[in-house]
Formats: C-alpha cells, structure tokens, sequence
C-alpha cells in the first residue's frame, strides 16, 4: 500500500516538474489552424480567450514574419485544447521556411529559438505518446541547437526532458546524470524554481534507491528554495515527500508535514492534491493509533476521489478504511471496503501489467537502434583502419622499392598483421552482437512473466473445473494464443454434491473460460494478446456481462477503441471460443459464442441419441451429423461466427448458442495451431479431421491422460520439423 504511493507522488513530481505543451508530429495546411470560435474553450478565462483571438487576428493581419511569430508563440503557450498541438507544428514549419530564406544573423538566432522550442514540444509529444525512440531523437536536436545559441535556460530543460527518458528506461546511472546536467544548470543562471524542481526529482531517484538520507537532503532543500519563490503547489508535493520518508522512519515528523501539505492544497484550490494530501494524513494518523481522525480524513479522501474517477486513490482510500475498521472490529465495514480495495487494485494491476508488456517492447526498439548505430560506427572505423593499412604498404613499397626482397617481407608481414586486426574486430563484433541477443533474449523472458501473470494458474483451473486440462504450447517465448477464465459467484446454482465431477462447491459459480489466439506470435502477438485479455476483463468485470455472445461484442468494442487510438491503422485482433458453464439443479447448460473459432463435444453412446433434444432445434438445425468412432462416441460441432475480433468491413453480432449438456459430455475449445502444424512422413498439415479422429480415439482415457496423449501425438507428428504456430488446446469434462 504505501509503496504504491510512494510511486504515484514520484511520477507526480515528474509531471509538475515539466511545464511542456502536447502536438502531433505531422504537418497540416493552415486551413486548418483558425477555428478559434469552434473550440471548446470552457476551461480558459475570458481574458485568456481575448488574448488568443487578438493573437490569431494578429497573425492573419501582420506583414510582419516576427509578429507572426510572436502570435504563434502567443497562441502555443496559452491554448490548453487538443486543437492546440498543430499550432507547434506549424510554428516548426514556419522557421524552417524563414531559415531557409538566409536571414539576417538577429533573425537567424530569434528562429533557431524558436525551432528549438518546437522540436523539444514534439519530443514531450513522442514521450507522452510512449515513442520514446523518437522522444529522445528530437530532445538531443533541440538540445544541440540550444547549446549553439548558448540558450542555457532552454538547455536545462532539455536535459530534464532526457533525463525523464531514461528514468523510463530504467537507467537509474543516466537518469541521475542528465538531472544533475540540468541542476548545475539552473544553478548557474539562478533559476530557484527550476532549481527546486531539479533538486524534487534528483531526490526522487535516490528516494527509488532507498537512500533515504540523500533523498531528505534534496527535498529540504527544494522546500527553502520553494518557500522563496512563493510557490504553494511544489511546496505542498515537496512536503509530501519529506513526509512519506520520516513515514518510513517511523517518525511522528511525518503526519506533521502531510498535514502543512494538506494545509497548502486547499488554499491554493488543488482539488485532486487535496485528495492525495487526505490519504497520507489518514495514513500517518492510522500509523499514529489516531483512529477517529484517520477515519474522517480516509472517508473525506475517498468521496474527493470517486468524484475525479481517480482509481488509484479510491483503492489506498478503501484499504485504509478496511484497516480502521479492522482495528475497530467493525468487521463487516472491513470487509466491505477490503473488497473494494481489491476491485480496484485489480484494475490497476490490468493497466500497469498492459504498460509494462509495451515498456518492455519500447525499451526492446530502444536497445536495437542503438546496437544498429553502435555496429555502424564499428563498421566505419574497420574502413578506416584498413585504409589506413594500404597506404602503409604504398610507402613502404616506394621507399624500399630498390630492396625487393624486404619489400616482399614487409608487404607479407603487414597482411599478417592486418589479417591478424581484422580477426580480432570480428571477434569484438561478434561478442557486441552475443551481448545484444543476450540483453533482447532476457527482455523478452522478462516479458513471458508478465504474460504468464496473466493466464489463469493450474491451480485456479481444477479448483473450478476439476475434470479438464489445458495444453498449451508457444512457438516463440511469448505468444500470441492465450487462455482465459473467469467466474461469477451465483447462489441460485446449488447441485448435490458429486453429481458433476467438474463441481466441488454446492454453491456453484458461473464459469466463463475460452482459447484464443491473437494476430501473429512472439512478441507482436503477446502484445496484441494483453491488450485482448484485458478487454475480455473488462467485459467481464467493468460490464458486469455473462453471456458469451455479449461479451464478445463488447470486446470487440473495446478492442477497436484501443488501436483506434494510433494513427496507424490497426487491423490486428483475434480468433476466440468462449465458453460459460452453469451448474444448476439436475442439469449443466453450456453456452457458446465464436469468433472463427468453433466448440467440439463428444457424447457418450448412452446419451448420444438426444443430441437433437439436448441443442436448441434453431442453433443446431445447420450443422452436419455427428461424427462417431466405432464405440458409438459423436463429436458434435458448434460452429463460430465467421469474423475475429477487431476491425471488420461488415460487422455482425456474434451469435449465442445454448446447449444442455449430460453428465459425461466433453467440451474441447482450441486454437488452430495444432491442426496446422506440418508434419507426418510427407510433410503435411495435420487437419482438423484427423484432430477429430484422435479425439474420438480417446473419450474413454481420464483429462490427465487425453493431455498426454494429445502433447505425444503433437510432438510425433511434428517430428524435427519446425512450430509453425501457437497451440492452445482446452479441454473440460462435466
């Protein structure tokens, strides 16, 4: 709990520490730029809007490129709206021509400023947009143009922007360096806010490291300088800080200053701090055995914070709750806000999870441009050294041309040695290349642990639905299939017990579950599977739907809003067979909802004969007759809706089937890997009908034993040949 908080104020920090403007890193016609009276500008003061028209006016009406340039600069600095960003673009645009046009040297100077701003805006664009690639590119050309006009306010600034890139990155060595950079900086020119923010966010990393004592010195000391300056906000969040580690010390000293921050807030009207600020005093006071008071500040602050929908304070606010109430014994108002709290932590874990997976690829793309550059400049300096080698053995040929005997010698000796120099840079290739592959390869392990975290455990699996089992086989190391479960506690659902084997509890829950398989594998894929199993929680536990076919069209929904938010289009998504099952009195009803992706069951000869009784007569009416093995076993087939989730020309909604299922009845949902691997004694895809045909060779062996006997066949068709895909295959006996 506090751990979390000491996160989020250190993120915050970041945030009030970088006073930068968001836009779009691509060009628009000035057409598009002058819809003043079309924004929705509620959140601007009257004399804010005044100040912006008379600085469009300006523009159209000025002759003049430097008063041009003052209104744009004007309208980039005060216009807080989405429409704002393409005003940075365009001042971009505008330099560039002027530059391009020989100015004089004082013009020269003012655009180049100018240009410098800009492109430092579209780095902090790049960065909020995760492009961290593209971030730190624009930062360091923002940063050398500064340096040249020797802008040491603009330069400190910069160095910050990069600083943050690391701190992202995890590269705790160059995120210290490039804040310090910036600190001497600011020292230099006497900028004590700049320098209070610097001293903020140094003390922010050591506080990371644990190196409390190094931290506290930096906060103190960005207080006095805040305390100079009259400036309330970074005082309040600096006091935070000091409070959090005498919190960490145990110290009385801690409640005192979250209440002088909590103070700070609500004179200057912070609304969302004030939030923040109840939370730590309710915490300290809990932590002091101040039990009535902690109570009032947690309600206080968790009323403030549903208001803002701020998740991440709801959830402290409710555990902190729980905790004074269990210390009162009010057990039931413990629980009730211990399960509030969870609700929410689970909602943080799916956002953080989703933003680590694509960290993880972003510091991936980080790493290879690097290694790309580092071997090009290797690559040069190998031309240059043999260069360098041949003209050696042109002088020498020259000088000792009456000596041909030596000559030869020599010219021998310097192959040798130039041999030998190649060798020796090959190796050091080689071993740069071994290293790289080493850092990408455990980047990507790392990656298969969060995807791991998201797949529901084995055990959590037989607890619900003991007669199954589920194999499960990645190409690569991460994958793009992945299996999914979820239950819904439902008191009405109450069987005798023993009637179904997959049923433990006589208070029986909804069980959803599914396979699906995302566009691609590897890497691409896992990405694309956390952002669909996120989707399919969220159906689930933000929606609150059961039915298959429902959650799938949300899903769907919620899929195409996330990669709608690129300005690439995205047509990636997912073939899924999503299944519930409901345990009721004296029967079992299944339902079933596909994309691409169809249900098998196979009946037992005693009840096979009521297939058609036992499936609605509208679902069933289109399907083939059953297959069936020799014991007079019959696979039925259940077939999908034909389009993935995602992005479609021509949507439909997914169709819901209801089937009532027979104690014995097997239920197999799968991905089509296993039925496309190549294999056999020609080379061959393996099939969904001999997929079929082992399936019907097996209804009588227990699911432990269907598990091994479907890995074995996989494995002996397979053979030395290659995975060609994902394998997901689940299984599940009532």
């Amino acid at each position: 709990m506090r751990f979390i908080k000491y996160i989020v104020v250190f993120f915050y920090i970041f945030l009030i520490s970088a006073h930068f403007n968001r836009l779009f890193s691509q060009t628009f016609g000035d057409k598009d730029y002058f819809l003043i009276d079309s924004l929705n500008l509620v959140e601007l003061s009257e004399s804010d809007r005044n100040l912006l028209n008379t600085a469009l006016n300006s523009y159209h009406n000025t002759k003049h490129d430097t008063l041009k340039l003052d209104a744009l600069e004007v309208i980039t600095e005060n216009l807080m709206h989405d429409v704002w960003v393409k005003y940075n673009v365009l001042v971009k645009k505008f330099v560039e021509q002027k530059l391009g046009e020989n100015p004089s040297l004082l013009l020269k100077k003012r655009y180049l400023k100018s240009l410098a701003s800009s492109i430092n805006n579209i780095g902090v664009n790049c960065e909020q947009q995760g492009n961290l690639v593209d971030a730190i590119l624009y930062f360091h050309k923002s940063l050398k143009i500064q340096e040249s006009l020797k802008d040491l306010e603009g330069s400190a600034t910069t160095l910050n922007n990069i600083g943050a890139i690391y701190n992202t990155l995890g590269n705790v060595d160059k995120t210290l360096d490039y804040f310090q950079k910036s600190l001497k900086i600011r020292e230099q020119v006497g900028d004590k806010k700049g320098i209070a923010q610097s001293l903020n966010n140094i003390g922010s990393i050591y506080y990371s490291q644990k190196e409390l004592s190094k931290a506290l010195n930096n906060f103190e000391k960005s207080a006095e300088l805040y305390k100079e300056v009259n400036d309330k906000e970074g005082l309040a969040y600096t006091f935070s800080n000091i409070g959090n580690i005498y919190d960490l010390l145990n110290s009385f000293k801690g409640l005192s200053y979250h209440k002088r921050s909590l103070k700070l807030r609500e004179e200057i009207g912070d609304k969302k701090g004030r939030a923040f600020g109840l939370v730590n005093v309710a915490e300290s006071q809990l932590m002091n055995k101040n039990i009535n008071e902690a109570l009032a500040n947690a309600k206080e602050a968790l009323v403030l914070s549903k208001e803002m929908g701020y998740p991440d304070n709801i959830q402290k606010s409710a555990y902190i709750l729980s905790k004074i109430y269990k210390t009162t014994s009010d057990y039931p108002q413990a629980l009730e806000y211990f399960e509030l709290s969870v609700v929410m932590k689970d909602s943080i874990k799916n956002e953080e999870s989703s933003r680590a997976s694509y960290k993880l690829q972003t510091k991936y793309e980080f790493e290879k441009q690097q290694a790309v550059k580092d071997a090009e400049h290797n690559k040069q300096m190998e031309v240059i050294a043999e260069k360098e080698a041949k003209q050696q053995i042109i002088i020498y040929s020259i000088a000792l041309g009456l000596i041909l005997l030596l000559v030869f010698f020599i010219f021998i000796y310097n192959r040798l040695q130039i041999t030998k120099k190649q060798k020796s840079i090959i190796e050091e290739q080689k071993k740069l290349v071994e290293e790289k592959q080493k850092e990408i390869l455990d980047s990507i392990t790392y990656a298969k642990r969060i995807q791991a975290a998201i797949l529901p455990s084995d055990r959590i699996i037989k607890q619900f639905l003991p007669e199954s089992f589920v194999f499960y086989k990645p190409k690569d190391i991460v994958a793009g299939d992945f299996y999914w479960m979820e239950t819904i506690n439902s008191d009405e659902s109450r069987v005798l017990s023993g009637e179904y084997p997959s049923l433990n509890t006589q208070n029986s829950p909804l069980v959803l579950f599914a396979a699906a398989d995302c566009t691609g594998h590897g890497v691409p894929g896992a990405m694309v599977s956390v952002v669909c199993n996120n989707a399919l929680n969220r159906s689930v536990r933000e929606f609150g739907l059961t039915n298959p076919g429902e959650i799938l069209d949300k899903t769907k929904e919620i899929v195409i809003q996330e990669f709608e938010k690129s300005d690439e289009d995205v047509k990636d998504g997912m073939d899924i067979a999503l299944c519930s099952l409901e345990f009721k009195v004296k029967s079992c009803e299944l339902k079933y909802a596909g994309a691409n992706n169809p249900l098998w069951i196979i009946r037992p000869p005693v009840i096979a004969s009521a297939t058609n009784q036992s499936l609605q007569k509208e679902q069933i009416a289109s399907l083939p007759s059953g297959v069936r093995n020799d014991e007079n076993f019959e696979l039925i087939e259940i077939k999908p809706t034909k389009q993935p989730i995602g992005k479609v020309d021509n949507p439909t909604l997914f169709i819901n089937n209801t089937i009532e299922l027979k104690k014995g009845d097997t239920i197999y949902l799968f991905t089509d890997g296993y039925q496309d691997q190549f294999g056999g004694k020609k080379g061959k895809k393996f099939k969904p009908a001999k997929l079929k045909e082992l399936l019907l060779s097996i209804p009588n062996q227990s699911m432990d034993e269907q598990l091994r006997m479907i890995s074995q066949s996989f494995e002996n068709w397979k053979g030395n040949l290659e995975q060609v895909d994902d394998v997901c295959i689940i299984g599940v006996r009532v």
